[in-house]
């Protein structure tokens, strides 16, 4: 072999390593520009993420949205935001004020045992009766049952007084009304099924719709405000007042005779 061909092989082999490395360093380039293209979109995907974790953390809730949103009152309501609620002849002298929960079982109590004479005192015009709708039992286990009940009870008052007392009457029941435990009121098909058991609202699809659509929640979270600021006292339900004194220092009237006892005195007073 002569020293030229030598040479010339040398060269070459020299030229191709060198393309050979210039190619892998393209290559590594190429793959260190993916890799930091990859991990921006990663951390940018990451960050986004974050972000609407967080921002989804921070958006209130459905039921304290609505406390800033316009009111729609059902009918047969007077006063600020329709939270006014009194049913009865207007011959009646005094007034029967009742702070309830939808999910209180001592409600449910009262309402098993003594709810049809306070009906019958109210129908015959011993004194009307107004109704204080509360919502605390929702606090205790992140709950929604007793505010969602509290605004279908506003769209049976929207149907009429009767609708709203039977509609009442039927949630509190035996057969209804579930363990405190239980938050099934939190369902609009649950609270709709108690309500066909009630004719003026027994397949009523405005009534329905109402419940569906939360027609009334603003005015369940109005109503419910006035249970939380009231001036008489009444921190527990079921709550008694007439000529804003709290009657049987607030203990719930759980039988006819304590009840009938109780109000009797109030209203001679």
């Amino acid at each position: 072999m002569s020293k030229r061909n030598s040479a010339a092989a040398k060269t070459a082999a020299r030229e191709r390593l060198r393309a050979e490395r210039e190619r892998e360093a393209k290559r590594a380039k190429v793959r260190r520009q993916v890799i930091v293209a990859t991990s921006a979109v990663a951390v940018l995907a990451a960050a986004g993420g974050i972000g609407y974790a967080v921002v989804q953390a921070n958006k209130p809730s459905h039921w304290e949205a609505v406390k800033s949103e316009k009111v729609v009152a059902p009918a047969n309501t007077t006063g600020t935001d329709g939270t006014t609620v009194v049913i009865g002849k207007s011959t009646a002298k005094k007034t029967l004020k009742v702070y309830e929960d939808p999910r209180c079982p001592v409600c449910a109590q009262f309402e098993q045992t003594v709810g049809s004479t306070l009906k019958k005192d109210v129908d015959s015009g011993k004194y009307k009766f107004q109704y204080v709708g509360a919502t605390f039992i929702d606090n205790k286990d992140n709950g929604e049952g007793s505010k969602n009940a509290l605004s279908a009870l506003g769209a049976a008052l929207n149907v009429s007084d009767e609708a709203f007392l039977e509609y009442k009457t039927a949630l509190y029941s035996a057969k209804w009304h579930p363990d405190e435990t239980t938050d099934e009121f939190k369902d609009d098909a649950y609270l709709i099924k108690v309500a066909n058991t009630v004719t003026a609202l027994k397949n009523n699809t405005k009534f329905q719709d109402a419940v569906k659509k939360g027609t009334y929640d603003a005015w369940a979270m109005a109503m419910s405000k006035t249970f939380d600021s009231n001036k008489e006292g009444v921190t527990g339900t079921p709550g008694f007042v007439m000529d804003g004194k709290q009657l049987n220092n607030g203990s719930p009237l759980l039988t006819v005779a304590d009840f009938e006892r109780v109000v009797g005195e109030a209203l001679k007073g």
